[in-house]
């Protein structure tokens, strides 16, 4: 059969280029007679390939020296926890560390709650009274001076939305999980104190967790019972080899950096991920069946939710849509409708598919 568009939040699709090259290299990875999957991450093969992975991720996101890049297991999710067990910070008076956290959507809510269990998690700013869809002013944002970090999930998945700008948090170390925006665009690496995002949406298959972490928040004095694999001093001194690392993921995540590398890197990547949200969203914008449910001003450019108003003609709308090579459109269960994720490997090709679709059943149901 031929392939889908898959529209899917993650796992999501993978350059096409990059699925061939790694199939061309399963059974005998150049030469050496066994596939990544077989060889021993202490192998000088192995070796190879993770530090030429940091070496190229290094060169896109333009990483400055004084930051480590840790190749992690566990998912954007276990950095919920590993965030405050490395960077709360106890007062000697006794009290618990502090970070302050904005929630703009269901991640960041379930890593405010996560934070509340190994110290004082602060909300500064919530948009949950529109049911997460917009951000909350940026601008607006009090940070306290004396949390350990500030907290933000920059693009939320499941609701569509994307900070428009980063918040201004003085000089309290920045932390974001950016797993649905990651390489999708050049970020200012040198803002954060601390990003991550899981590999499974524009960067590789699930399993690898990016973590990009400044040298002074690589410490020794993490919380006490912080367990030994999840201190980032321990993967960072290991090269991220501590343990048995998710090897052939990050083989595959190579991969698609030298992709991303070969078609211009993170500018060009950003004007083509332009191209592809500015499409769908006119559409949306002028269409009399369809609405998105993001606010304007705040929508992602990686994940577009939207719906018709009748929860029967949505579920019409996924399964004629499947049947057309439009894969993994249903909405998260807590928008409803319809959500189209259109990562870098997303071609805009796909996207007029998808476009042209919408158009031909609004016409005959709208």
């Amino acid at each position: 059969m031929s392939r889908v568009y898959n529209f899917s939040a993650g796992p999501a699709v993978l350059p096409e280029e990059v699925l061939r090259q790694a199939a061309s290299e399963m059974l005998d990875y150049r030469g050496c007679g066994m596939s990544v999957m077989e060889m021993s991450h202490r192998s000088a093969a192995f070796k190879g390939i993770v530090e030429q992975a940091e070496a190229d991720l290094r060169e896109l996101l333009s990483v400055p020296d004084n930051y480590r890049v840790l190749f992690l297991q566990g998912g954007a999710t276990l950095q919920f926890a590993a965030v405050p067990m490395n960077l709360m910070r106890p007062r000697s008076d006794g009290r618990p560390g502090t970070a302050d956290y904005v929630v703009s959507g269901s991640w960041s809510k379930k890593a405010f709650k996560e934070a509340g269990l190994y110290g004082e998690a602060r909300l500064v700013a919530s948009s949950q009274d529109g049911n997460f869809s917009y951000v909350p002013d940026v601008d607006a944002l009090e940070f306290s001076p004396d949390a350990d970090y500030a907290y933000i999930c920059q693009n939320e998945t499941i609701y569509g939305t994307r900070y428009p700008k980063l918040p201004d948090t003085g000089d309290v170390p920045l932390v974001a999980d950016v797993s649905s925006m990651l390489l999708s665009e050049p970020m200012e690496v040198s803002r954060y104190g601390l990003l991550y995002g899981g590999a499974q949406k524009n960067v590789g298959p699930a399993g690898v967790t990016i973590v990009v972490v400044r040298d002074d928040l690589v410490r020794d004095d993490v919380l006490p019972f912080t367990p030994t694999i999840m201190r980032y001093k321990t993967q960072a001194e290991a090269g991220s080899l501590s343990n048995t690392p998710p090897a052939y993921g990050i083989y595959v995540c190579g991969l698609v950096f030298k992709w991303l590398k070969e078609r211009g890197g993170l500018s060009a990547a950003r004007e083509r991920n332009e191209e592809k949200a500015r499409l769908l969203y006119d559409y949306l914008d002028q269409s009399r069946l369809f609405s998105g449910t993001a606010r304007k001003e705040d929508r992602s450019l990686m994940n577009v939710p939207f719906v018709t108003g009748s929860s029967d003609l949505d579920a019409k709308f996924v399964a004629e849509a499947k049947a057309a090579g439009l894969e993994s459109l249903k909405g998260h269960r807590s928008v409803g409708g319809m959500r189209a994720s259109i990562y870098n490997a997303m071609p805009l090709e796909g996207v007029e598919a998808l476009v042209a679709f919408m158009d031909r059943f609004e016409r005959e149901n709208g």
